[in-house]
């Protein structure tokens, strides 16, 4: 990522193609967005950079909000393109700039978001995907074949993941100072978003897999680099990255017969999914995903009613109308 502290927040606009290629691996990995919609961003995007330098904006910096619409209302109409663009495109490449704006603001590369204003009409919001128990557990054994360094790291990776409800980019955040392992409640120290601290506690199975590794494990791939506090790395000894965090979970994926969209935040959508079909709280669960606000995490309370629906319309005698498809 630019340091835009090193840069004083000045971003040349021939650097916006890179920002925006780690916004979509970021969108990839995190986020486990399809390519599908990866590719119709990335042209939304070329787009939208492609039309600021044609009004000779070359600063990130000097982009603002009449820009962006300006920007948006000429896709509409057909001025960018020759043709008027469907309600639909022109509300996703809104969602492509507002998203991509908001990952700049959020990793310091800039210190104003130009298109947080935007009003744009409210679309229906899909529900998190959350795999069962049953799979969970598959795919975690899956990642357990083998006894190698990498194979106890994978483990141990996936399992914390799971356990904590943790983003991607928080557990490879970790450092060996944000575990405490040997408490009572064994814990480990998450920071969200905007640096906001968060203490989490860790199952007994992921305790395990976690000590697994810390013993076994990463002195070997620590031996290969130059010393970092981090606690999961790659195999040169240096801090694990998302990319590699994805290609672990796929490889386990299909070893657990899950193909498909399966992210790290899928494992988040289950954590939190289970905890309240388990009888936790709305309330406990924000504050163990690290929601600003309670109104984010409610969509899950949607997730497990849908569930609950489905067991009651297959399980109960007068749940279905006569003439109606019972589920199986």
């Amino acid at each position: 990522m630019i340091e835009a502290a090193e840069r004083g927040i000045v971003v040349a606009m021939n650097e916006l193609e890179e920002l925006q290629n780690e916004w979509l691996s970021h969108l990839r990995i995190e986020k486990g967005a399809s390519p599908h919609t990866l590719s119709n961003y990335r042209r939304d995007l070329d787009r939208y950079r492609s039309d600021l330098e044609r009004h000779a904006i070359t600063q990130l910096h000097a982009i603002s909000t009449r820009d962006v619409e300006r920007h948006l209302a000429d896709f509409a109409s057909g001025v960018l393109t020759g043709h008027a663009a469907a309600p639909s495109t022109v509300a996703r490449a809104s969602a492509a700039i507002r998203g991509f704006h908001s990952f700049l603001l959020s990793e310091g590369v800039t210190d104003h978001d130009p298109a947080a204003r935007l009003h744009v009409p409210k679309q229906a919001k899909r529900l998190p995907k959350a795999l069962s128990v049953d799979q969970v557990e598959a795919l975690l054994n899956a990642a357990r074949f083998g006894d190698d360094v990498s194979a106890l790291r994978d483990t141990a990776l996936l399992e914390v993941l799971y356990a904590t409800g943790a983003r991607v980019s928080e557990a490879l955040a970790l450092t060996i100072d944000d575990l405490a392992l040997d408490e009572d409640t064994p814990l480990v120290c998450l920071y969200g978003k905007g640096r906001k601290e968060r203490f989490v506690p860790v199952g007994s199975m992921a305790h395990e897999a976690l000590a697994a590794y810390l013993v076994r494990s990463r002195p070997v791939l620590a031996s290969r680099g130059k010393g970092t506090p981090r606690v999961f790395l790659n195999s040169r000894g240096a801090p694990l990255s998302r990319q590699s965090a994805w290609e672990i979970l796929q490889k386990a994926a299909a070893g657990a017969g899950l193909h498909g969209q399966v992210s790290p935040h899928t494992l988040r959508h289950s954590f939190a999914t289970h905890l309240l079909e388990g009888g936790a709280s709305i309330r406990d669960v924000q504050e163990l995903l690290g929601h600003a606000s309670v109104q984010t995490t409610q969509i899950y309370t949607k997730v497990t009613a849908r569930m609950l629906l489905e067991v009651y319309r297959s399980s109960h005698p007068r749940a279905v109308a006569k003439g109606e498809m019972s589920l199986p």
